[in-house]
């Protein structure tokens, strides 16, 4: 087997699989570089549009549906997360490969998430006191998690799926309620479950689009029929499976509010 390495092609170890994705866009929904496209791609729009499905949902399950903090909650976390976590993400380490100065980025984390604490207390005084320690959680996951604070302790499976699933989805709920019932617990284990399922799709994808150079190989099918292996056979199943699972969160999320009201 031979695998090509910016131009040279040099023997493979025998059992080994190279895919060709030299040039390959960082993220599926990534778009070209440069210009309003970068601030495009900083959004991760299915992403973002997901992890706010999750404040909706939490939303339209409590028993008081209040439509006036469920706005206000869903534009502060699409500052905290589809801005600021984002661009703090891009600060450390480019994984978009963006052309966004970093001077614009740590305006974009701070000023997100400055945006985002600003409307949590607002809610603190008008809405209920306890909001403050969603608040809090919130100011210092989306630094810690993305700037990987403490060694990457707070950069993990669990953590994504607390931060980014768990918590807008309570977020969302206490809001309204300010209280947590039963229904509270069994969303917050669904969207915890969903972002595991997320975390271990797109993982996967992340490695090969940004860290695999090369891939050959082939599949020989019981009736004898060869199927070649490439970059894009890696990638479509789990990309197509995040894709339909961010618009099914989203389509599920409204049918719930829609019963609600």
């Amino acid at each position: 087997m031979k695998v090509r390495q910016r131009g040279v092609v040099r023997d493979a170890p025998a059992g080994h699989l190279y895919a060709e994705v030299d040039g390959a866009r960082p993220a599926f929904y990534a778009l070209g570089r440069g210009g309003w496209r970068d601030y495009v791609t900083l959004l991760h729009p299915p992403y973002t549009l997901w992890h706010l499905s999750y404040v909706i949902l939490g939303a339209a399950l409590c028993p008081t549906l209040r439509e006036d903090r469920l706005s206000a909650t869903l534009l502060a976390f699409f500052l905290a997360v589809g801005v600021s976590a984002h661009a703090l993400d891009e600060l450390n380490g480019r994984p978009l490969r963006t052309r966004i100065p970093g001077p614009i980025l740590m305006v974009l984390g701070g000023g997100g998430l400055a945006g985002a604490i600003v409307i949590g207390l607002v809610g603190v005084v008008f809405a209920s006191p306890w909001l403050l320690a969603f608040v809090a959680f919130g100011a210092f996951i989306a630094p810690a998690y993305n700037l990987e604070w403490f060694r990457g302790r707070f950069h993990s499976d669990f953590w994504f799926a607390a931060a980014w699933g768990v918590f807008p989805f309570l977020t969302g709920y206490f809001a309204s309620a300010e209280r947590f019932e039963f229904a509270a617990v069994f969303g917050g284990a669904a969207v915890f479950a969903l972002s595991l399922a997320q975390r271990t799709l797109s993982r996967r994808v992340r490695a090969m689009r940004r860290r695999v150079r090369a891939i050959e190989g082939r599949i020989v099918n019981a009736d004898g029929t060869v199927t070649d292996i490439d970059g894009q056979w890696v990638l479509a199943a789990d990309e197509r499976a995040l894709m339909l699972m961010s618009v099914a969160m989203a389509a599920l999320s409204v049918a719930a509010l829609l019963a609600a009201i």
